[in-house]
């Protein structure tokens, strides 16, 4: 099982990113999938959830309608389009699967429900 975040770098304030997420070696249609952050000196912290269909998102309210999470489960992949970036918007971003959700499982903020986790990708927005 692994998961391979990219996309990360440096952008200005008020910029834009996309990062991706790759799956391999497990079911990933079945498993919701989320992004999380960290920055220097804090906890992780939930961004964004979505369903394993895709058709249900959840975001934290500090980035809710400046990002946008997505997936393709025929490429195993998920997406998270960052719009509008802040300086604090700055941290290391991990991708995280619940593989253990059932169609019917609400998308977690709580880390300790996802037990796939990806190697993380830094974003660097300069004021």
């Amino acid at each position: 099982v692994q998961l391979q975040a990219s996309g990360g770098g440096l952008v200005q304030a008020g910029g834009s990113l996309r990062l991706s997420c790759a799956a391999s070696g497990y079911t990933f249609s079945r498993s919701n999938m989320a992004w999380f952050r960290q920055a220097p000196g804090k906890e992780r912290e939930f961004v964004a959830a979505v369903s394993r269909s895709g058709g249900t998102t959840r975001y934290a309210d500090s980035v809710k309608g400046r990002f946008t999470i997505s997936r393709e489960n025929a490429k195993k992949t998920i997406y998270l389009q960052m719009d509008s970036l802040k300086p604090e918007d700055t941290a290391v971003y991990y991708c995280a699967g619940d593989s253990r959700a059932i169609l019917t499982s609400p998308l977690r903020s709580d880390p300790t429900f996802y037990d796939y986790w990806g190697q993380g990708t830094l974003v660097t927005v300069s004021s």
